[in-house]
């Protein structure tokens, strides 16, 4: 994993969240998150680096998503979720060949991160262990970072609230083993997210 490679990665995500007025640092979030619930599951600081990588990266398949889809004031319609469900296949055929980051695995991990614990996601209908352990993780950052943010279409949650809901998706959205580390790092993550959101970062 080599340092330029992290650089690229954390300015490609940056680069998508510029398209979204609403997911400002969205996936910084999701790359710091996953890094800390990475290492709270007793990975490897390498593992976790690399996790960390897919996190910035995982939504870089919305470069192909309209516009006019990604800042749709209101609920999007049924094409309009179609395209915005093809972003992981997008992004893993923008990413695979870069022959580093498909031998890391982290094409996979953006790929699969939108799939459910309970086989119910997408792209592929993954379920439990087939799901790559860097998703599963980037699943539940992605999610929290989500809810922590205003949307055109819904009011953004407190971290309680997003906590109790995380919880409450325990085996059916998100693997219980990442569940328990969020719990376990919940203080952590709490500090990282209101440093990231606050001005001074920026």
């Amino acid at each position: 994993m080599t340092a330029v490679l992290h650089q690229f990665a954390e300015s490609l995500g940056n680069a998508i969240d510029a398209k979204d007025p609403y997911t400002s640092s969205h996936s910084e979030e999701v790359a710091e998150v996953s890094h800390t619930l990475a290492l709270s599951m007793g990975m490897s600081p390498r593992e976790a680096d690399i996790i960390h990588v897919a996190g910035h990266l995982h939504d870089i398949g919305k470069i192909g998503v309209p516009d006019s889809v990604l800042i749709k004031k209101g609920p999007l319609n049924a094409g309009e979720w179609q395209a915005v469900r093809k972003h992981p296949l997008v992004g893993a055929d923008i990413l695979r060949p870069v022959a580093a980051l498909s031998s890391l695995g982290i094409v996979g991990m953006v790929l699969h991160h939108h799939e459910r614990f309970d086989g119910t996601g997408y792209p592929s209908r993954l379920k439990g262990a087939a799901i790559p352990i860097g998703a599963r993780i980037i699943a539940l950052a992605d999610s929290l970072s989500a809810m922590l943010q205003d949307r055109p279409y819904r009011a953004t949650k407190g971290f309680d609230a997003a906590c109790e809901e995380i919880v409450r998706c325990s085996g059916k959205q998100f693997d219980p083993s990442v569940v328990s580390a969020f719990e376990k790092s919940a203080g952590k993550i709490l500090s990282t997210m209101s440093l990231l959101s606050s001005p001074g970062k920026k």
